[in-house]
């Protein structure tokens, strides 16, 4: 958690020199079963909410925390969302307060709220994304070193490898057209979901749809990245 909330909390003009801290935890991942949280004690005593820790103007804010939010869905282990995260409150926690739910009239909040019911959906509903949480088996590196443009890439496989989830995350603040997509064989591949999707409250410019991959072979190293 600590790792991931400091890479997404510098400007990304900064993130290529710290991409060790979003890549560091695949390196121990398969040694325990982990819980994922973005915890009560990241919003509370001062530290703002999780809106609030993210780089930028709101509309920037925005769109590294629904980024934050599918890579934490995509990333191995058990996830932990503390109450408020899924309407990106823009205010830290008030235990004395209900829960501002008179965001969601506004539409950057009703797309934050959408975005994590529709991670949900697609979380439950596909095999590959925690099937295989504890192990090495459940995980291939694609694109792990790509420090530069602030991009990682890695696979989920389900139990019996017959499921298969490309996950590709572009922390940077600018489209990567044409950008290297390998996978096992050059096939077409559907898109799930985008976190930029003019439906969540972004610009509308990515793939979700189908993508063409390469015929490359996949990085199947599972050693630490560089």
């Amino acid at each position: 958690m600590h790792d991931t909330l400091r890479y997404f909390q510098r400007d990304p003009i900064y993130r290529r020199h710290h991409h060790h801290e979003l890549t560091f935890s695949l390196v121990y991942a398969w040694n325990e079963n982990f819980i994922l949280p973005l915890s009560h004690d990241e919003v509370v005593h001062g530290k703002g909410s999780m809106l609030a820790k993210m780089p930028g103007d709101r509309w920037q804010q925005l769109a590294n925390l629904r980024a934050l939010y599918g890579y934490m869905w995509s990333h191995p282990g058990k996830k932990l969302l503390f109450m408020g995260g899924e309407l990106a409150t823009p205010w830290e926690w008030a235990h004395q307060d209900e829960l501002p739910w008179w965001l969601l009239e506004h539409t950057e909040h009703a797309g934050m709220r959408d975005l994590m019911r529709d991670l949900n959906t697609i979380y439950r509903n596909e095999p590959a994304l925690w099937e295989v949480d504890f192990s090495h088996e459940g995980f291939v590196w694609i694109e792990p070193n790509d420090a530069m443009g602030n991009i990682v890439a890695f696979m989920r496989l389900s139990a019996d490898k017959s499921r298969k989830v490309v996950c590709i995350a572009n922390l940077a603040p600018v489209p990567r057209e044409n950008y290297p997509r390998r996978t096992a064989g050059g096939r077409r591949v559907g898109g799930a979901l985008d976190t930029d999707s003019s439906y969540y409250g972004g610009t509308g410019v990515g793939n979700l749809g189908e993508v063409k991959a390469e015929e490359r072979s996949c990085t199947t190293s599972r050693s630490r990245p560089r």
